[in-house]
């Protein structure tokens, strides 16, 4: 099966999109979670830095990362004529 320029245009997208998001994920998941220790040594709402933003703060950038996701895949469909409802 051949995708027309149309179809490559919307998977380029999707993928940007994706790949976007993931190194946000891979960025505060991993590089943050290597500088912990360091983070630590400062007190934020009577809680070490990198304790805080592990418990509560990556949790909400993961949620906003879901919500960003459903918004610009909804945004692409429309835009590229994709209708998911039969």
């Amino acid at each position: 099966m051949k995708l027309d320029e149309r179809q490559r245009a919307y998977w380029r997208r999707n993928l940007t999109l994706t790949l976007t998001l993931l190194s946000v994920w891979f960025s505060v998941t991993f590089i943050g979670g290597y500088y912990a220790a360091e983070l630590n040594t400062l007190i934020f709402l009577g809680f070490p830095l990198g304790f805080y933003l592990f418990a509560q703060g990556s949790l909400l950038l993961y949620l906003v990362i879901i919500v960003i996701y459903v918004f610009a895949m909804n945004r692409l469909d429309r835009q590229f004529r994709i209708d998911t409802r039969r």
